[in-house]
């Protein structure tokens, strides 16, 4: 697991972390971590990238594939990844580990 104060750049392999319930409410995707008892709303496109990490998989595939899926511009969906991902690292919601890592 990388360290929490190291960003996460396109480079980074992200998978989703253990212990979480996910729930389809709607639109909008909400999670309860069973390590932390916490609740998140993922919303619409925070659910999408959920789903994109189910296996271990490259952030700059998961920006393409949600450019591709979605009308964004592909800096805007960058940064917008980076960001969500970066929160989810912090939680301590995701794996995050180097794209050489096996």
């Amino acid at each position: 697991m990388m360290m929490t104060s190291e960003k996460i750049s396109l480079k980074h392999r992200v998978v989703q972390g253990t212990d979480h319930i996910v729930s389809d409410m709607g639109r909008e995707k909400v999670m309860l971590s069973i390590s932390n008892g916490k609740y998140y709303n993922l919303g619409a496109i925070g659910g999408a990238i959920w789903d994109c990490i189910s296996e271990p998989v490259l952030v700059s595939a998961v920006v393409r594939r949600l450019t591709e899926e979605y009308d964004v511009e592909p800096s805007v969906c960058e940064e917008h990844v980076l960001s969500f991902l970066d929160s989810l690292a912090r939680e301590g919601i995701i794996s995050v580990t180097a794209a050489d890592t096996p």
